[in-house]
């Protein structure tokens, strides 16, 4: 199988989709006269899930608060920390936040103050799933982890049978796992793998300030309320709670997206050739879902509206909803299959129904 870098898409015969979509898109701006970047909805909702994650911070270490009321603080900062995650440094991280690229340089690295590397963000969203999006082993989102199995093509154990039961506790450890370990195996394999292209020297640099900053946030984040005076069982539940919450939501969006009944995991062949248009496989690799709830479109920061992100990621996701509406037209008339899931219930359904198939031993039959 290919590696990153050998991946190609080379379909056998060429279509006009992709360019006339872009005409299309170009079109839309053109006339309404609108930025393809943030406006001022977006500029405030960046503002109240930044401060969702800060100010019950503050308000502990202020005012120390009874355990039960601590936690449900904690639980605030889970919610506002999963909203950075998808609705201010993700756009801020695609360049699509601001015309500025330091204000998309600030507003990208409050992944850091929530205890990641927007580094190794980078490569593995931006280079890694946004190109090779559903190839197995090239696509880090989609990777087996543990005791769970997303891809039709990986080994089957007996335990993934029950995958689909078990699945939503450990999707809690996602940023844990993130915060305390994963950056730093991330940084490793993707500079054994040749992700990751910048020199030595580079790679060094971006190394130290990956562990200074961790550093710098568990000094913050644990060290700073017991420093203080809270109770450490306090601070250590409420902590997992805050990131066990923002885990789950960060997860079972991006899986509400991409393992889901309908999407495809393509193979290259033994050339390392995909046999399609790069557009056209971001479509059939990804579905749509909610795009009538108004809660979820505004939490979720476009993540619901993934197969035009994935086509149109340097676009804020405040205008995704109008752009689905040019990008579902132009995939019918190509003869491509648009799928969107219209209810988070209809989108769980999918969801939790694919994680036990891929359980079954005949996963690929099953998933096809």
């Amino acid at each position: 199988m290919g590696k990153k870098g050998q991946i190609k898409f080379i379909p056998r015969e060429r279509s006009a989709f992709h360019a006339t979509l872009r005409t299309r898109v170009d079109e839309y701006f053109k006339e309404t006269g609108l930025s393809r970047n943030a406006n001022g909805t977006l500029v405030i909702k960046a503002v109240v899930l930044i401060a969702m994650y800060l100010l019950p911070f503050v308000a502990m270490l202020l005012w120390p608060p009874a355990p039960v009321l601590a936690w449900a603080l904690w639980f605030v900062m889970g919610l506002g920390l999963a909203g950075i995650g998808m609705s201010v440094m993700h756009d801020a991280n695609h360049g699509a936040f601001s015309r500025s690229e330091r204000v998309n340089w600030w507003l990208g690295h409050t992944l850091n103050l929530c205890g990641g590397s927007t580094h190794n963000w980078k490569l593995q969203h931006n280079i890694l799933h946004h190109t090779y999006t559903n190839i197995t082993h090239i696509d880090e989102d989609i990777e087996d982890r543990l005791v769970l199995k997303f891809s039709p093509h990986t080994g089957r154990r007996w335990y993934h049978r029950f995958q689909w039961i078990y699945a939503t506790l450990f999707y809690g450890l996602l940023t844990l796992y993130w915060v305390v370990a994963k950056d730093f195996v991330q940084f490793l394999q993707f500079t054994k793998d040749g992700v990751d292209t910048s020199s030595r020297n580079e790679r060094r640099s971006a190394l130290l300030r990956i562990g200074l900053m961790k550093l710098a946030y568990f000094a913050v984040i644990i060290g700073l309320p017991l420093a203080l005076g809270l109770p450490w069982l306090q601070v250590a539940i409420g902590f997992l709670i805050m990131h066990f919450t923002a885990g789950i939501i960060l997860t079972v969006v991006f899986q509400l997206a991409h393992t889901v009944e309908g999407t495809t995991h393509p193979l290259p062949n033994a050339e390392g050739v995909i046999d399609n248009d790069w557009a056209i496989h971001q479509v059939e690799t990804t579905v749509d879902f909610c795009p009538g709830n108004g809660f979820v479109n505004w939490y979720v920061g476009g993540l619901n509206y993934q197969i035009e992100h994935h086509l149109f990621p340097r676009v804020a996701h405040v205008h995704y909803p109008a752009l689905a509406l040019i990008v579902q037209r132009t995939a019918e008339e190509f003869g491509i299959t648009y799928r969107v899931n219209l209810t988070l219930w209809s989108a769980l359904r999918s969801h939790y129904a694919t994680l036990a198939k891929l359980g079954l031993p005949n996963a690929n039959e099953a998933i096809a």
